[in-house]
């Protein structure tokens, strides 16, 4: 069966959201072809992850002065911000049946393949790293999630960067650690890219859309025919947005996951250790990595990148770490010093005491 290819330009929030989890939902139920869906939103958007605290992770007074939609996608992964220069990607295909495909990760790897094949037409060599990630030489490009809907439909969800406003995306979005000074932002933009910084040129967004669509023709050796939402599709968007994306209970919903954070300072024969982390519950959100160690910035940009919406037991940090440096042995930074080092930032973000922090008052004193 052909894959239906709609390409949409300045969707609102609301309505582009639910469209995307209302052709899931129809996929699953037999009554929707699958689909690519290759859209941009109007200037701008604000979209949280489905199970993040929106006051935690978008500045919403920032995103009204700007006139910036906020909303909350069906999908879960980090906080975006979507404008004409950011192509949405949305595909819709069954879910059900495929054991080989059960677990979230190896799903998004799947689907990645469109995206960086895509991206090789183009000239640009990426791959899938992480949790959820499409990176070009450790800078991500894009960020991936999946929705699996009760009616067996799977909707994968990706933002492809053409190209990044930084400023206003640290100004509307609450970054852990940036405080909005010019080293931060120069800092923020190291771990991030775009396909026109890729290319060294002003490609155009019909350009990249044009390729992804190619990349996941490629991808899952299938046909493409270009259409639109049917009439019954878009009466079903129409009363998603009435009953979900347009409503404050969906938007604003209460996650009660509690975000800390904590530091803490270890000094080793290879020099200072130096770190902030930011928690979402008992999950690392960010951890920011500093001293007067010797290291390549690209190493540590990597070890940031590992550490994002990681778990934050001991267990999975030491592995993780024991990873990268594995990855990077040329780095002086002393594992088990960073390890420690860690933890007990992490404990002092929980209110756990931990060697020289004697209580939770004084270890955030």
């Amino acid at each position: 069966m052909p894959w239906r290819l709609i390409e949409d330009d300045g969707v609102d929030a609301a309505a582009g959201l639910a469209a995307d989890e209302l052709l899931a939902q129809r996929l699953g139920a037999g009554t929707s072809p699958p689909t690519l869906r290759l859209y941009t939103y109007r200037p701008h958007s604000a979209l949280a992850g489905r199970f993040q605290n929106v006051d935690n992770e978008i500045n919403v007074a920032q995103c009204d002065a700007h006139g910036i939609e906020v909303n909350r996608r069906p999908t879960g992964g980090g906080a975006i911000l979507m404008g004409p220069d950011q192509l949405g990607i949305a595909l819709t295909m069954r879910g059900r049946g495929d054991g080989q495909l059960a677990k979230p990760r190896t799903l998004m790897q799947r689907f990645s393949a469109g995206i960086v094949q895509g991206l090789g037409m183009l000239g640009i060599t990426a791959s899938f790293r992480g949790k959820n990630d499409v990176e070009v030489d450790g800078r991500k490009i894009a960020g991936l999630g999946v929705y699996r809907d009760p009616s067996g439909g799977l909707l994968y969800h990706a933002s492809l960067l053409v190209d990044l406003d930084v400023a206003l995306m640290a100004q509307v979005l609450r970054m852990p650690f940036v405080d909005l000074d010019d080293r931060e932002l120069a800092m923020l933009a190291t771990r991030t890219t775009s396909v026109r910084a890729g290319l060294h040129r002003a490609v155009s967004v019909a350009e990249v859309r044009a390729r992804m669509a190619a990349g996941f023709k490629s991808a899952f050796a299938v046909q493409l025919e270009g259409g639109e939402l049917y009439s019954d599709e878009k009466a079903g968007v129409a009363a998603l947005v009435d009953t979900k994306y347009g409503t404050r209970a969906w938007v604003h919903q209460d996650t009660t996951v509690e975000d800390t954070t904590g530091g803490a300072r270890t000094r080793t024969a290879s020099g200072a250790i130096e770190l902030r982390v930011a928690m979402a519950g008992p999950t690392l959100k960010a951890v920011h990595v500093r001293g007067d160690f010797f290291a390549a910035d690209a190493a540590i940009i990597d070890l940031e990148a590992r550490l994002r919406w990681h778990p934050g037991a001991r267990d999975k940090i030491t592995a993780t770490i024991t990873e990268w440096a594995q990855a990077h042995p040329a780095e002086s930074v002393a594992t088990d010093a960073l390890i420690d080092t860690i933890e007990k930032a992490v404990r002092q973000a929980s209110g756990e005491p931990y060697g020289c922090f004697v209580t939770p008052e004084q270890s955030h004193a």
